[in-house]
């Protein structure tokens, strides 16, 4: 008898934008691919979790980026940014950088499942200081947390790592602790363990450095 075809979890939402929203054209097109007993998982993270067959991905993230949907793998990689709303405007709040960075690092393969986030303005409505990577902009620059926890009774907030970064300068530093933390955090080991084992001030080092 012929084995059902494997089904393949995608991570979807619909990009960096005025808030986590889809419209109802997108809503139609993930329909397509789900049958009546089909269910979506909605994510703390901003994102759709939805199963397709493994031979109609590649058709699938196409047709998703047709409609302006964003498509992510799931497990252990980064995470697409979780953002505010930018409730004062894209340019005021940074809209355009959030996009840039979410592009950078998004997918990108790391020990553990990681979390970055970033809120336009200090009320920090993206809770960039809950998660494992923070960006707030504050005034002109941008503000840079590692190592939140949102969960369980070890919760903690983010320790400021640079603040009133440039673009360029906040595209690099995240990208390097990413980096450092893919070839040296062990199987399984979320950021804030990673950074605990090897020291705050060894890890700063190695980015600002």
């Amino acid at each position: 008898m012929d084995q059902p075809e494997k089904k393949v979890k995608l991570a979807i939402n619909g990009g960096i934008s005025f808030g986590a929203k889809l419209n109802a054209k997108q809503l139609a097109v993930i329909a397509e691919y789900m049958s009546d007993n089909d269910e979506l998982e909605l994510t703390t993270f901003q994102q759709l979790y939805i199963e397709v067959l493994e031979s109609k991905v590649e058709d699938v993230k196409e047709k998703f980026k047709e409609v302006g949907l964003s498509c992510y793998p799931v497990g252990n990689f980064v995470k697409s940014l979780r953002t505010c709303n930018f409730c004062k405007g894209s340019e005021e709040e940074g809209m355009p950088i959030a996009i840039e960075l979410n592009k950078r690092i998004a997918g990108k393969p790391v020990p553990f499942t990681l979390r970055p986030a970033y809120t336009g303005c200090p009320v920090g409505c993206g809770e960039p200081l809950v998660n494992d990577i923070g960006v707030m902009k504050v005034r002109n620059g941008y503000d840079l947390y590692i190592g939140g926890k949102a969960k369980g009774k070890g919760a903690q907030v983010g320790t400021l790592l640079m603040e009133q970064l440039m673009p360029e300068q906040l595209y690099k530093a995240v990208e390097k602790i990413i980096h450092i933390y893919a070839e040296q955090g062990k199987k399984r080991e979320p950021l804030f363990k990673f950074i605990n084992r090897i020291g705050f001030e060894n890890l700063k080092s190695q980015v600002v450095g």
